[in-house]
């Protein structure tokens, strides 16, 4: 198991001031490596054609003060105030406010979901839901599903403008450092060298990435570090060099003097100024690697101070220089001193380097997160590191990004093109992040919903007034966002629409208890030696696919289990809450329900270790399950006795690795909740209350120690496990549904083209379901099935 699992679950601890500073210095590398490097293309996008430098200094003031502003309310007051605040369990992003969202409102989508779910340790709410005050907001979402469904496309907006932006940062961050070369190469030199060297860095920082960033990642923090500092001191000379007075250019009365006299081509302009907020949404997205107070102290202190200043001293250059006519010599390069132009444009391309690799990371991350709630299809998920948590590869992905980053340098080759795309998409996921902390505002945080009209106001007009800048320039660039997004989005609409319409079609055919039970030897019907692994959607009942393996193949194993893997609106769950265990059937049936499940950042098990922890989870089960019903049989009789193994066989327990932990038992039909403490069982009997010894925690070997007062419930107990072990022993087989998807006579033609084509062209070119959860192909048995929906 990953030694980090669980950083994020477990209660926060106050920080001491050591560890605060040191997670301060590892995140520079992590977090602030795309917004450190944006003072390399900003001037130059804002002044590329709307605008011009003037002998006045009107533009470049204007500019400089709309840069410090927005550097001041957006990644200042509203991500470090506020958006930081409203984590999920120590992590952020996207999926974070929706996961908030969904446990505070019943607002998911998602299928399967369980009363047991919310007992999760990471399923925390503030309030009860039956104490909380219900808003209006929250009636109408949870009344009207096409709100429900709107959410669910924002998010899906969010993200995909996310993974837009792991296409265009590292583009313009890799191009804007190397073209720095164009002040020492002739104007030739730089059309033929600056292309292939931004190309040869792209494919050199793609093909590394499935090593994985620990390996390196040592590197990140001291380089994105001296180029703060380097950044900072350029800035204070070209401040005191050139002109002193340039403070002044922060009053926002600047602001209203640029727009007033460049009217229609300031307010465009803006689409290059927004620049300046890049890499500010890895702040709340990398939340969970850090803590807030590491990365509001690494913002406060070093990270915002070093941008003002790098601003400010390209301000006060230009102010002293107004003979630049062409664009690139507003750059920022034309700023530094001749003497260390070298040093400082190797020190801005390893610091784009270090940008481009934090957004590829978060790139990676979404996209698991997307895939974990079944709203994207299924990719290979490679864990780059044993001990670090979270760092991923996803190779597909790895090299479609490379080849469009190439094809973005190669296809616009210049700063204005690829900024104002990258500004269209950075600009939505700010927009996005807003109207989901607004929400959480009023369901999480049960705040007035006036202030959470007033944070929606502010800040969704301020970042609405550079999305309308970014938009007005579609034909110049910003298009290919949009482009990008609506694939996506029809991609990850198509997979999350079929997926819940598969479910719906198993749980409508799922087959009954009783014709399980009637499989039996009369029929013809034998049972294999080893365990069966049938995989499902179901949280209950019998699946469609099992009752069409034993129509064709009238055999099964002589252990079944139906195994449910699903995700649950949380970032993490705890290994002692991951798996619940029961019954299908009577005990001599020896067919088994196990439901594992995992958060939407949660790292899923190779198949080896969670084959091991799925047989001990049942043999604990088994003498969990002996102990109850010795405690049924203690007390009451006839009738009732039936009922209490009624329940029991429709029970479901959790089961964890950790012996010590508490386990809870649900009852499937009614939603009971009982509890079992793992270390002493206290049972009731008609004398009193008796202590059983629990059973000792299962060894990874595949042998059982069972501590039973009554000697009936110890021989079944014994025999039990002694069948569950040779079945272990005898192999295990994984038998999972390969799906075929139809549409219905008469279904329209858009249903038609988007799940007859659409789901089954994703279907057969993306992974399979055996790849995701790490089947070995030796064990794998695959049934098909035909969904017509």
């Amino acid at each position: 198991m990953d030694p980090e699992f669980g950083r994020g679950m477990a209660p926060r601890k106050r920080e001491s001031w050591r560890t605060t500073l040191l997670l301060a210095y590892q995140s520079l590398g992590v977090v602030y490596g795309d917004l450190s490097i944006s003072p390399l293309y900003v001037y130059k996008s804002t002044f590329a054609e709307d605008i011009t430098h003037s002998e006045t200094n009107e533009e470049i003031f204007g500019v400089l003060s709309f840069v410090f502003w927005t550097l001041t309310l957006i990644p200042l007051i509203k991500y470090v105030s506020i958006v930081l605040r409203a984590d999920d369990n120590g992590e952020g992003g996207t999926f974070a406010l929706y996961s908030l969202i969904c446990r505070h409102a019943n607002v998911s989508l998602l299928p399967n979901r369980q009363l047991a779910d919310e007992e999760l340790s990471t399923y925390k709410l503030e309030y009860p839901p039956e104490v909380a005050n219900k808003s209006r907001i929250k009636e109408w979402l949870e009344k009207h599903k096409t709100l429900q469904t709107a959410l669910l496309i924002m998010v899906m907006i969010g993200t995909c403008m996310v993974i837009g932006d792991g296409v265009l940062t590292p583009a313009i961050s890799v191009f804007s450092a190397v073209s720095g070369l164009e002040l020492s190469l002739s104007r030739d030199q730089h059309e033929y060298a600056v292309i292939p060297i931004t190309c040869v860095i792209l494919v050199f920082l793609f093909a590394l990435q499935h090593y994985g960033t620990h390996r390196v990642g040592f590197l990140f923090a001291p380089i994105v570090l001296a180029w703060l500092i380097c950044m900072s001191v350029l800035g204070l000379y070209n401040i005191i060099h050139w002109n002193p007075q340039v403070y002044r250019a922060l009053n926002p009365y600047h602001m209203l003097k640029f727009l007033r006299k460049t009217k229609k081509s300031g307010w465009m302009s803006l689409g290059g100024i927004l620049l300046c907020m890049t890499g500010s949404e890895a702040m709340f997205a990398d939340l969970g690697h850090f803590s807030y107070s590491a990365i509001q102290l690494a913002f406060t202190t070093l990270v915002y101070p070093a941008l003002i200043l790098g601003y400010m001293g390209q301000a006060a250059y230009l102010s002293k220089h107004h003979t630049l006519n062409s664009t690139y010599q507003i750059g920022y390069y034309i700023s530094v001193p001749e003497s260390v132009r070298w040093p400082v444009l190797v020190l801005a391309i390893l610091a784009s380097v270090v940008g481009s690799q934090a957004i590829i990371s978060g790139t990676f991350s979404i996209i698991n997160q997307s895939q974990s709630l079944s709203c994207f299809p299924r990719v290979k998920v490679v864990h780059t590191s044993e001990n670090i948590h979270g760092q991923i590869y996803i190779p597909e992905i790895n090299w479609l990004l490379m080849v469009l980053c190439i094809a973005v340098t190669v296809g616009f080759r210049d700063t204005k093109h690829m900024g104002n795309a990258s500004g269209l998409a950075v600009i939505t996921v700010m927009l996005v992040t807003t109207c989901l902390t607004s929400l959480v505002i009023m369901l999480c945080w049960h705040r007035s919903p006036a202030l959470a009209l007033i944070f929606f106001l502010f800040f969704g007009s301020i970042e609405a007034l550079y999305f309308s800048a970014s938009l007005i320039k579609f034909r110049e660039g910003a298009w290919l966002p949009i482009m990008l997004a609506l694939i996506l989005m029809a991609v990850m609409f198509i997979w999350h629409h079929t997926t819940i319409k598969k479910y719906e079609f198993d749980l409508h055919n799922k087959v009954t208890l009783e014709w399980l039970l009637a499989l039996g030897d009369k029929l013809g019907m034998v049972r294999v030696p080893g365990i069966g692994l049938v995989y499902t959607d179901l949280t209950s009942g019998v699946p469609a696919n099992f009752s069409r393996f034993v129509t064709n193949l009238p055999a099964f194993h002589r252990v079944l289990v139906f195994v449910c893997v699903k995700s649950v609106p949380v970032p993490h769950v705890l290994p002692a809450e991951r798996y619940l265990v029961g019954r299908v059937g009577p005990a001599g049936h020896r067919s088994y329900r196990c439901i594992v499940r995992y958060g939407y950042r949660d790292v899923h098990q190779d198949v080896d270790s969670f084959e091991t922890e799925l047989v001990e989870s049942l043999a604990t089960y088994i003498k969990l399950d002996a102990l109850y019903r010795c405690s049924d049989a203690g007390s009451g009789s006839g009738s009732e006795q039936l009922d209490g193994r009624y329940e029991r066989e429709n029970a479901l327990t959790v089961i964890g690795t950790n012996p010590l932990r508490r386990c809870l038992s649900y009852d499937a039909s009614h939603d009971g909740v009982s509890s079992v403490d793992a270390a002493r069982v206290e049972v009731n009997s008609p004398n009193g209350i008796v202590e059983v010894p629990a059973a000792a925690p299962v060894l990874k070997k595949v042998r059982f120690v069972v501590e039973a007062a009554n000697p009936e419930v110890d021989k079944g107990v014994v025999e039990e496990l002694q069948e569950l072990c040779e079945a272990r022993e005898a192999g295990t087989a994984f038998i999972l549904g390969h799906s075929h998807v139809q549409t219905k006579p008469g279904s329209s033609l858009l249903k038609k083209l988007a799940v007859g084509v659409g789901y089954n062209f994703l279907r057969r070119n993306c992974r399979g379901p055996d790849v995701v959860l790490r089947v070995p192909p030796a064990s794998l048995l695959e049934v098909g099935m035909v969904y017509v929906l």
